[in-house]
């Protein structure tokens, strides 16, 4: 592994007065993928977006503990969390690509963040694009609104997007339960390629996609983090039996 891009130091998070997160301890490697597994409800998502401070965005909440990026404690006063959330790109479970056509969908950020003339937008906008392995499905139709795309097609606009602000670390939460077996294995493909350039972080209920496609794997349940290992290790000798029972289907 290549160092560590993500170390929570006895994390814990609260929704008012209901304790979603208790005291978590993990490293997420750099350029790797990291697969948060787990029963619904059990604060694996809600970690995730804690790693981009996107769960502000709602009222009440409250944290203990740390999160640190690249050394770099991102709770610490006085961080750009604009700049943050470039940093760390997010993808959610529905697509959610902007009424506006797929160019200017994935010129979006960029176009805030720094001007660029024409010409190095149209090779951001088709670099970023070829990343999501979507440009040759799209490069005819980039005027096209992106709403007429597939679901597969718009998560890969999501993907792209993202990617558009050419960011440190990729959070995923559940980027393929929407979608057909056909479209999950092209995000599948297109995560295992990106995992050399970045830094990768999916919540996934398939249990068989954290298998196939993530390095290592951390199992969630009731807020805590019971275990953090080896995907094959999770999958084949886990040390705790709970986790056991998880990843064997008798309970979850």
């Amino acid at each position: 592994m290549n160092g560590t891009a993500v170390e929570a130091k006895k994390f814990s998070f609260w929704y008012g007065e209901k304790q979603a997160l208790h005291d978590i301890d993990l490293e997420i490697p750099d350029k790797a993928i990291t697969a948060f597994i787990g029963p619904s409800g059990c604060g694996k998502s809600t970690f995730l977006r804690s790693i981009n401070r996107m769960n502000e965005t709602i009222p009440g909440v409250k944290h203990n503990g740390d999160i640190v990026l690249h050394g770099e404690d991102i709770y610490q006063r006085g961080m750009d969390v604009e700049e943050l959330r470039t940093r760390v790109g997010m993808v959610f479970q529905r697509s959610n690509p902007f009424p506006k056509s797929i160019y200017d969908n994935v010129a979006y950020g960029p176009r805030i963040n720094r001007a660029l003339p024409r010409r190095k937008m149209d090779e951001l906008v088709e670099r970023s694009l070829r990343r999501a392995a979507l440009w040759d499905e799209v490069k005819d139709r980039l005027g096209s609104n992106a709403l007429g795309l597939s679901g597969g097609q718009q998560q890969r606009v999501c993907i792209a997007r993202a990617l558009a602000n050419d960011p440190e670390i990729l959070l995923l939460d559940e980027p393929a339960s929407a979608l057909d077996p056909i479209a999950t294995q092209k995000i599948e493909d297109l995560l295992f390629d990106l995992k050399g350039q970045l830094t990768v972080v999916i919540v996934t209920h398939n249990l068989q996609q954290a298998a196939r496609i993530s390095d290592l794997t951390a199992f969630f349940y009731m807020g805590k983090l019971i275990e953090m290992d080896a995907t094959s290790t999770i999958f084949t000798k886990p040390r705790e039996e709970r986790t056991e029972a998880y990843v064997t289907g008798r309970f979850g």
